[in-house]
């Protein structure tokens, strides 16, 4: 069964899903809900996230290494009789793709990098499975986080459109909320997704290419 907010839901699923809108993200960063995935859970519900290209009147502007999309998708799987391999009723099922520059997909760190990005976000500590924050902590309460990430490089050959080479960052991962509010579960999943895309810190303005003139 998906969701649609409807009053049949268990009460707990529709606070968690209205929690996710009550989430506060970046200007640069879309969120809209999408299809989830079946047979997952007996209750799903799925959030597409992309970061928005930036508004350059001249394309002649745009850096030749600009580092390209980013998007994901946060999943919030219900079960209301709890998953042993869960540790509790509520999973969130997270994927980021991203475009990144070539001089940092070669970096070997790259994957521990983007793991820890995801790790600060929910409160883990490096190499920690769950973590339980101070009381008053907005930072979200997780148990049995665990996930992927794969640094790839695409190389065109032929007729075929795009750039010469493609190097993208892949992050796929999961974990147990303890509490049915998750605004700080989305808030933090936006924050590793911001950071994938390169984007500056919140609150930072990036600095245009200098005017040769």
């Amino acid at each position: 069964m998906t969701t649609s907010g409807a009053p049949s839901e268990p009460a707990e699923f529709r606070s968690a899903v209205a929690s996710l809108h009550d989430a506060s993200v970046r200007r640069e960063i879309e969120v809209g809900s999408i299809r989830p995935p079946q047979r997952l859970a007996p209750y799903s519900y799925a959030l597409g996230v992309e970061v928005s290209p930036p508004e350059i009147a001249d394309p002649a502007l745009v850096p030749a290494d600009s580092a390209g999309s980013a998007f994901g998708r946060l999943v919030l799987l219900y079960d209301p009789a709890g998953q042993d391999a869960w540790n509790g009723t509520f999973r969130l099922v997270a994927y980021i793709q991203a475009e990144v520059e070539a001089a940092l997909a070669a970096d070997p760190l790259l994957p521990h990098v983007a793991w820890t990005w995801l790790a600060e976000a929910l409160g883990v500590p490096e190499n920690a499975t769950e973590s339980a924050p101070p009381l008053g902590s907005d930072v979200p309460a997780v148990r049995a986080l665990g996930g992927t990430v794969t640094s790839t490089t695409s190389v065109r050959y032929g007729d075929i459109a795009g750039p010469p080479q493609a190097h993208q960052l892949e992050l796929r991962a999961s974990w147990t909320a303890t509490s049915e509010d998750l605004s700080s579960h989305l808030e933090g999943f936006c924050e590793v997704l911001a950071s994938a895309a390169g984007l500056p810190p919140a609150g930072v303005t990036a600095l245009g290419p200098v005017d040769p003139a």
